[in-house]
């Protein structure tokens, strides 16, 4: 019978579409790499997705992210994604949080529930208690390195946080997590300097705002995807 996976399935096999449809991955934040991950998952049959981020997609978003339109402007990302991916699976399974993950709130997940953690969030203390949350429940986790500043997507990689160079968010990461512990974490790193921004009109609290493009976190956020649905066709744990 022929269904939206058929042509999945010739590549993947039938076994591996089931595998798919029967595993819940998390992604934590909906943005230039979190929205292209919960897309191509949507897409490749994962059947259960839980979004979390409490931010609106904005006028700068449009540059750069896969549920950033006119139309969605100032809609919470998380709602705007969820009627995207049922529009793509109706079946598919999706539970919002509406709330940015922080280590004070990290206790409201559990991990245990799922088969696979995406961390594409910006703070490094919130990535850090996502490394943290998923080797104690022992559930397989993917993180994003620093995206922003960069225009070579073919300089993205997938290692251990322990082979990472050049990425300055990798380097901090790779520190804090020894310290707690934790030596090992599958990442998508930039091996490409920074490119040193312009100055922004953007007031987004940070001393600098990062500059971003349509290609690299896209492209990060496909490769990111690929990995959890190998991974998961695999047993990978």
């Amino acid at each position: 019978m022929i269904t939206q996976f058929s042509r999945s399935e010739i590549l993947l096999g039938a076994e591996a579409i089931r595998k798919l449809q029967n595993s819940r991955v998390a992604i934590f934040g909906i943005g230039g790499v979190g929205g292209y991950i919960a897309e191509a998952l949507a897409r490749a049959g994962v059947g259960a997705l839980d979004l979390v981020d409490n931010d609106v997609v904005s006028l700068t978003n449009l540059n750069r992210q896969i549920i950033a339109l006119h139309s969605t402007l100032n809609q919470p990302k998380t709602k705007v994604a969820e009627q995207r991916l049922y529009d793509i699976n109706p079946k598919i399974q999706i539970v919002c949080h509406n709330c940015f993950y922080l280590p004070e709130n990290s206790a409201d997940f559990n991990f245990a529930e799922f088969d696979y953690v995406a961390d594409a969030i910006d703070t490094v203390a919130g990535k850090i208690a996502l490394a943290q949350q998923a080797v104690r429940a022992n559930t397989p986790i993917i993180s994003a390195m620093g995206a922003g500043n960069k225009l070579e997507p073919t300089m993205l990689k997938v290692a251990d946080i322990a082979k990472t160079k050049v990425c300055p968010l990798a380097k901090v990461m790779r520190s804090e997590l020894r310290q707690r512990g934790i030596n090992h974490l599958k990442v998508v790193y930039s091996e490409e300097p920074a490119i040193t921004p312009q100055e922004s009109e953007e007031k987004t609290g940070k001393r600098q705002t990062a500059g971003s493009v349509s290609f690299v976190p896209s492209v990060m956020g496909l490769i990111m995807a690929g990995e959890i649905i190998k991974d998961l066709i695999n047993g990978v744990h």
